[in-house]
């Protein structure tokens, strides 16, 4: 298909209208959509379409306060948060017989040992485990090297703490 200029003024009379490249091409005939997009791009006709993703936003008079943002808080922080928060709720061993669903599931030990118990804290809303375990438990998809938890990284007092508790 060649463009002729009786086609390229149908194109540019029927773009101007507000034509969708694809109502164009089959008007035309004998073109496809990309086509009729590719001419209007050298023909530098107007660009119809605002995408979403470079609409400004638009500041208002009730909206003039600057954003203040916060810094994202590692998984590595917020584990080590947790573990000197003063408030951690000591374990309640539990036996597997004695799991509900208002307690953390989380075993500790290996099930053909005598001392193997389930963590017993109150869990988290809408997790089968508290509030530690959930850290352990649920990674995040391609966890960077910094937010992965080695033994290094838990105070020894707080490891004695959590074994005792």
């Amino acid at each position: 298909m060649s463009w002729t200029p009786e086609r390229e003024q149908k194109l540019k009379e029927l773009w101007k209208k507000g034509h969708t490249a694809s109502q164009i091409a089959s008007m035309l005939g004998n073109t496809t959509r990309n086509a009729i997009i590719g001419k209007a791009h050298r023909l530098n006709l107007e660009a119809r379409a605002v995408s979403k993703k470079s609409t400004p936003k638009i500041q208002t008079e009730n909206n003039t306060t600057p954003d203040v943002k916060t810094q994202k808080v590692g998984r590595k922080a917020r584990f080590k948060a947790l573990l000197l928060d003063k408030s951690f709720e000591p374990e309640n061993p539990k036996q597997l017989e004695e799991l509900t669903d208002e307690t953390c599931r989380w075993p500790t030990g290996h099930p053909y040992e005598e001392k193997f118990y389930f963590c017993g804290r109150k869990p988290m809303e809408k997790f089968p485990y508290c509030k530690l375990h959930v850290l352990y438990a649920f990674q995040p998809k391609n966890a960077k090297e910094e937010d992965q938890i080695t033994e290094e990284d838990i105070p020894k007092f707080i490891e004695k703490k959590i074994k005792s508790a």
